[in-house]
């Protein structure tokens, strides 16, 4: 058992994390009475397809985009489902290659979790470095997680992180590690194509990357030579139908677009990566009154009587890095409204020098 964290910054929350054949009833019961957190099984999308466990929801607006799916409960050699007992032997079922989706019970008392294709590579989570770390382990690639919570309830955070592993004699780990070990062995993003592009802001070089864990496409205008160690201007967009192309006014997106090609036009030197997420590009927000309205996506509607907020987007960090890691980037001037901290970058050795606000006439929706 490890502790896993997104990096080592001190704001950080960190996981027990597991792999899930190794699991025992005197594991889960430390992580339900040190670690305090949700207990959760981590599967890749091709075993919760095999077990037939669908997800939660159709569209998820959660603020990170865990990918929760359906609670199981093993038929056999359980009780309740909720003692450790109980749960570790779920657990066990779920991962045993020989078991068939008539031999789970739903819904359970294990939550579990879809781990995407491409592991921290694609989605820098918890989710998928508990995957990952049991498949380099060559052990099957499922692992058990849980939040780690101080005694008064309140999330750890990094030094008390420290502390709690000297306490229980245990090691700490960063995506960004995972990220980084795995970026020495693999590759998941090829070029396909490229062209010369002119814009209303100059002349970009347009280069198209696949991905090799799922059929999307993504974009990256290029001006000028990008490589080497003097600091980029690079905007990480991901798409949003009603906003990019309609111009909708719930969202700044097209704005955003459209100010940062001008900005990197205006500079003569930059990058613009335009990310397919998964998904339609716009989501459906249904109200317990029965009434549905279309919202863009990735931004919600402001609430109503309520400040608008921002959300937390999964830029699928993991690919956008590979990408700006092809591009031969180094050091980048980030455009964004909202600074923070992007595991991904950092971890593909790609240093965030300096953030650059983006101007727009809604900067509460702004990202």
């Amino acid at each position: 058992m490890v502790v896993v964290v997104d990096d080592e910054d001190r704001e950080n929350e960190g996981d027990l994390t597991m792999a899930a054949e190794k699991i025992t009833p005197e594991a889960i019961n430390f992580m339900a009475k040190f670690g305090r957190g949700l207990i959760c099984l981590a599967l890749t999308e091709q075993r919760l397809d095999h077990l037939q466990i669908p997800l939660l929801v159709s569209e998820n607006t959660s603020a990170f985009g865990t990918a929760f799916c359906q609670p199981i409960d093993a038929k056999m050699g359980t009780t309740t489902g909720i003692s450790a007992s109980d749960r570790a032997r779920t657990i066990l079922t779920a991962v045993d290659p020989a078991t068939r989706p008539v031999d789970l019970a739903r819904p359970g008392h294990m939550q579990t979790l879809r781990a995407r294709n491409g592991g921290v590579l694609v989605r820098a989570g918890q989710t998928e470095a508990s995957v990952d770390l049991a498949r380099l382990a060559d052990l099957i690639p499922a692992g058990v997680i849980c939040e780690i919570m101080n005694d008064d309830g309140t999330m750890a955070r990094v030094p008390q992180l420290h502390e709690f592993c000297v306490q229980h004699g245990l090691r700490m780990i960063t995506v960004a590690d995972i990220i980084r070990y795995r970026l020495r062995t693999e590759r998941y993003v090829r070029r396909l194509a490229e062209s010369s592009f002119p814009t209303a802001h100059g002349v970009f070089r347009m280069i198209v990357y696949e991905s090799d864990v799922n059929a999307e496409i993504h974009i990256a205008l290029v001006m000028g030579d990008v490589s080497g160690e003097q600091p980029v201007l690079v905007r990480v967009h991901s798409h949003c139908l009603l906003g990019d192309v309609f111009a909708s006014s719930n969202c700044t997106c097209h704005s955003l677009v459209h100010r940062s090609l001008e900005s990197i036009g205006r500079e003569g030197r930059g990058v613009l990566l335009y990310l397919h997420q998964s998904g339609k590009g716009f989501h459906i927000e249904k109200f317990s009154s029965g009434e549905a309205r279309i919202v863009s996506h990735p931004r919600p509607f402001p609430k109503e009587n309520e400040p608008a907020f921002e959300r937390v987007i999964q830029y699928e960090s993991g690919i956008g890095a590979q990408i700006l890691s092809d591009l031969e980037l180094r050091s980048v001037r980030l455009l964004t409204n909202h600074p923070r901290k992007v595991v991904a970058l950092e971890a593909y050795g790609i240093k965030i020098a300096e953030h650059v606000p983006i101007p727009t006439t809604s900067p509460a929706l702004d990202i």
